[in-house]
């Protein structure tokens, strides 16, 4: 028995050659909503309060959606100051987490700018990827400075999914997240299953005949000849492939194990 994250996983659950469906979840947010802690707490039901704020990772962990495996890999971002240089994660997700917090105005501010930068892009490539609108912090209500109901309106705005939760208390609510970014995706693609490949037609010329057929001469009227229609030939445009993914591995998640483990930072403190 090996672990992932300190997740059990038995060796020989499945065969090779039939890999996971994989979902790709990014979590989006303005330093200080506690992206990272809830990173760790759904990997592994421990709460951190501090951490490098600086440092970006992807994480990846098998886990059990409604009786379904998914191989679920989550990128923890560090914007600096907002949405910028968001390629990275913008052509990689497959549903994204926009967290702020709600003892934090400014940090729920920022939060428009990024549901603003994703359905632009949603526009753009044509390809609208499940938005979960997540207010952490939950333990903190008595100072709380964003209603609930202000979360849920933007969320309605932007056509979210809302949810309130806490990192620091509460694993089933953050459990509960990150799966329901998943059954977002499982259901977009139902709606939107794979296009079939488009076909193409390229005519060629028939072969040349000995003679053209001609149409008799009557009553004075000039001779017409006309050649037969050229056939067409349907040409199947080859599927676009599909590129694999390497998982992120930086200072918090490294190990000599041939399975990986979370390493905590110097200074990170676990409740």
């Amino acid at each position: 028995m090996s672990s992932m994250f300190g997740k059990p996983r038995a060796s020989g659950e499945r065969p090779p050659q039939s890999p996971l469906p994989e979902c790709n979840v990014a979590i989006l947010g303005c330093r200080g909503a506690g992206k990272s802690a809830l990173t760790v707490k759904f990997l592994t039901k421990r709460f951190i309060s501090e951490y490098d704020p600086n440092l970006e990772d992807t994480y990846t962990s098998e886990e059990l959606v409604d009786q379904q495996p998914v191989l679920l890999k989550v990128m923890d971002t560090a914007d600096q100051d907002g949405p910028g240089n968001c390629e990275r994660y913008l052509c990689w997700a497959s549903a994204f987490l926009v967290v702020y917090s709600i003892d934090d105005r400014r940090s729920f501010e920022g939060c428009q700018r990024y549901l603003e930068v994703l359905a632009l892009h949603a526009r753009g490539c044509q390809r609208r990827c499940p938005v979960l609108l997540l207010g952490n912090k939950l333990d903190m209500d008595q100072y709380r400075q964003v209603p609930s109901a202000e979360g849920m309106s933007l969320a309605s705005r932007f056509g979210c999914l809302f949810h309130e939760v806490s990192a620091c208390q509460d694993f089933a609510g953050v459990q509960h997240v990150f799966h329901e970014a998943v059954r977002a995706v499982r259901r977009q693609a139902e709606w939107n299953p794979p296009a079939r490949p488009l076909l193409i037609t390229e005519e060629r010329p028939c072969p040349p005949v000995a003679a053209a057929l001609a149409l008799p001469t009557h009553h004075g009227l000039a001779t017409c000849t006309f050649n037969t229609l050229s056939t067409v030939n349907y040409k199947e445009i080859p599927s676009v492939a599909q590129a694999k993914l390497v998982t992120v591995k930086s200072s918090r998640a490294q190990s000599k194990r041939k399975a990986p483990t979370l390493t905590l930072l110097k200074g990170f403190k676990i409740f």
